[in-house]
């Protein structure tokens, strides 16, 4: 494990000195670029060091305790201390070889969240609703941005679909889980027999692409503009401030009336293709990601799930790793989604070791 961490630690007493440099110190782009690389590597430095320090530690000791020319009491002594450091060494270095699992460079982007009602009517569009306003608590909760980007709402309250960027720190790497067909089995508001129903709805997490990531040709693009419209006359405006863009060779159409303005709706909207188009580019370009990808969200179907969110027993249930927690209301109402998500990410993390392992 020391060899694998040496490079990188070398690596990282290299950008320290660049970074104390006149000539890095008067290029800012070039700064910021080493501060950035310098930033992630301090942990894996770290690590080196202490399990450098560690791997002495117990080497010394094996060697006075193992030495019949030592003092007695310096042998026991270093005895003693053996299974302490063995256990502190194994300790650090599965931590290392966590920490050098390869990373998904889409982590630490924000992204562009969709959630539309698939079966279940306006049970799965009411759904839908729910479930934004339980990730619009997490990402409070986070100290995220959310910001809405198109709507389209029922009669009854419920969202058709919704789509939202959502802005911060290491947002995919938490959120990219949450993909998929979410099912419901509740007893609908409008059930008269009370009996309970099952709807679905799907989840997209979409990973923001940079300007430089995605190369868009205007002359690609038809941009549209029409008035907005909503349900019960909300976000109804009295302009055609709405946009709607259709790339052309892709076939992609994105849409955004939020804003009262054309232009704030035209940046966002293109914010939305961008990400869009980023996916695709990522499905076709990763092979081994393809296919994760394309059933990423399904069909919305309620025998295609995820995660079950059953209201008369109060529990939700993510099928991929059989993880049930009786705690609906918290989840839902508080948006409560911390367990789920840091144990769909251990189950993750160990999928990978098992990948490298037999590697």
């Amino acid at each position: 494990m020391l060899d694998r961490l040496a490079p990188l630690f070398s690596r990282f007493e290299e950008l320290n000195a660049l970074l104390s440099s006149p000539t890095v110190l008067g290029d800012s782009q070039r700064l910021q670029k080493l501060s950035k690389e310098q930033a992630k590597l301090a942990p894996l430095a770290q690590l080196y060091q202490e399990l450098h320090q560690v791997s002495e530690d117990l080497a010394g000791n094996q060697a006075i305790a193992n030495d019949p020319a030592e003092d007695p009491e310096m042998r026991e002594m270093a005895k003693g201390e053996i299974p302490s450091l063995k256990k502190r060494l194994e300790a650090l270095q599965q931590e290392a070889q966590l920490a050098l699992l390869p990373k998904d460079p889409d982590d630490d982007k924000n992204i562009i969240l969709e959630i539309r009602a698939g079966t279940g009517g306006e049970e799965a569009a009411l759904f839908t609703a729910n479930l934004f306003r339980m990730y619009q608590r997490f990402a409070e909760k986070k100290g995220w941005k959310i910001e809405v980007l198109d709507i389209n709402e029922t009669d009854l309250g419920g969202f058709k679909e919704i789509v939202a960027s959502i802005e911060g720190n290491n947002i995919y790497a938490k959120m990219k889980f949450e993909s998929g067909t979410h099912r419901v089995q509740r007893v609908p508001a409008t059930e008269t027999q009370g009996r309970v129903h099952t709807s679905a709805c799907t989840v997209a997490v979409l990973p923001e692409a940079q300007e430089v990531e995605v190369d868009i040709n205007p002359v690609d693009l038809k941009i549209d503009t029409y008035r907005s419209s909503g349900a019960g006359g909300q976000h109804v405006n009295t302009t055609d401030s709405a946009i709607r863009i259709t790339h052309l060779p892709s076939g992609v159409v994105v849409q955004c009336q939020e804003e009262r303005s054309q232009i704030k709706n035209r940046a966002k909207a293109m914010k939305y293709l961008a990400a869009k188009l980023y996916e695709i580019q990522a499905e076709t370009s990763r092979n081994e990601e393809a296919a994760l990808r394309k059933s990423m969200v399904g069909s919305g179907d309620r025998s295609e799930r995820i995660r079950t969110y059953n209201y008369p027993q109060g529990r939700v249930t993510d099928h991929r790793i059989g993880l049930t927690l009786y705690r609906l209301e918290e989840i839902m109402s508080n948006g409560d989604l911390g367990e789920i998500i840091d144990a769909l990410a251990a189950d993750h993390q160990a999928k990978l070791l098992q990948q490298e392992a037999k590697a």
